[in-house]
């Protein structure tokens, strides 16, 4: 990275592993995957709703391939600029005369200088690109892409041309590209090219299993491991229920765990704060804004799962309703 022009460093991120990164045999057994068809040379794709965790296994992926790391955010109002770089260097300076105060003299200078952005960065370094939630860009917006994927070159646009060795950009034989996107149906979503689709490797993440969850809440909140199981117990009798507009994830049970501490409750079905915590997160996290009477039926549930899972008797799930 020390050839780097700070205009360039600003943007790329040193590789290094996640702090708190759960690794179980379910995860570690994606990244393998993903690490394999990356080495073969193919760009990675991790499909799937949110709460799934996609972004982190892509960080994490991108840490295990030792190169510096370009982040960039899938956005509605990207543009091919955005991605390939543009034109910079307009300035205006005002200067009043201290003697004559109604003397204002205005100065305008153009110098024109082509800035490289973040996929062009990274393919001409060879760093890990990795594009979070990419189709929430416009598709035309990631038709630079195509090339880039498939032929290994980069279509540089004519103002670059001038000074930076042709009207191409070869990619660097150590460039990776690493993407993640929710479904179609999220709200802000494009639909994707095929052709685009089509040169990458796609892995569909869904919910992760109860051993994971578990893991992640623990370590990420700090609770005992028995009271990070009677969570997610929760939020999964709440997922498997259907009951809800939006499906729970490790999220909600993550945001429980940690507000343990901060409100001085125990993981109790006598506790009311710990009660009061699962109906309020759970029931924003599964509910539109707006639709009280969704809220108030996932509260209603949520009530009857602590009583099943934070007492020391046991309530069969087909009970409740």
């Amino acid at each position: 990275m020390s050839n780097l022009s700070n205009e360039e460093s600003y943007c790329v991120i040193e590789p290094k592993p996640l702090d708190g990164f759960v690794e179980t045999p379910h995860v570690k057994e994606i990244a393998t995957r993903a690490l394999n068809y990356i080495k073969a040379g193919f760009p990675m794709h991790f499909r799937g709703i949110s709460g799934t965790g996609k972004t982190t296994l892509a960080m994490h992926i991108a840490s295990q391939l030792g190169r510096p790391v370009v982040l960039l955010h899938g956005d509605d109002q990207i543009n091919t600029s955005d991605l390939v770089g543009g034109e910079h260097g307009y300035r205006r300076k005002f200067l009043r005369d201290n003697f004559i105060a109604r003397v204002l003299k205005i100065e305008e200078s153009m110098t024109k200088q082509w800035l490289d952005n973040r996929l062009t960065i990274a393919c001409k370094n060879g760093f890990t690109l990795i594009y979070d939630e990419f189709t929430r860009s416009k598709p035309e917006a990631n038709n630079i892409l195509l090339s880039v994927l498939q032929e290994k070159i980069m279509d540089l646009p004519s103002a670059r041309e001038s000074g930076n060795g042709g009207s191409y950009l070869k990619v660097h034989p150590n460039f990776t590209a690493i993407f993640t996107s929710n479904p179609e149906e999220y709200a802000g979503v494009h639909k994707s090219q095929d052709a685009l689709r089509d040169r990458m490797i796609t892995i569909d993440l869904d919910y992760m299993d109860k051993e994971t969850e578990i893991e992640i809440t623990r370590k990420k909140s700090g609770i005992e491991k028995k009271d990070a199981e009677r969570i997610v117990n929760i939020v999964r009798d709440l997922r498997d229920s259907g009951k809800y507009e939006f499906a729970p994830t490790i999220r909600g049970a993550i945001m429980i765990a940690r507000s343990l501490n901060t409100n001085g409750c125990k993981v109790s079905a006598h506790d009311s704060k710990f009660i009061n915590i699962c109906k309020d997160i759970l029931a924003s996290e599964t509910s539109r804004l707006g639709t009280k009477t969704h809220a108030e039926n996932v509260k209603a549930l949520v009530a009857k799962l602590i009583k099943k899972h934070c007492t020391n008797g046991y309530w069969p799930f087909s009970t409740i309703t």
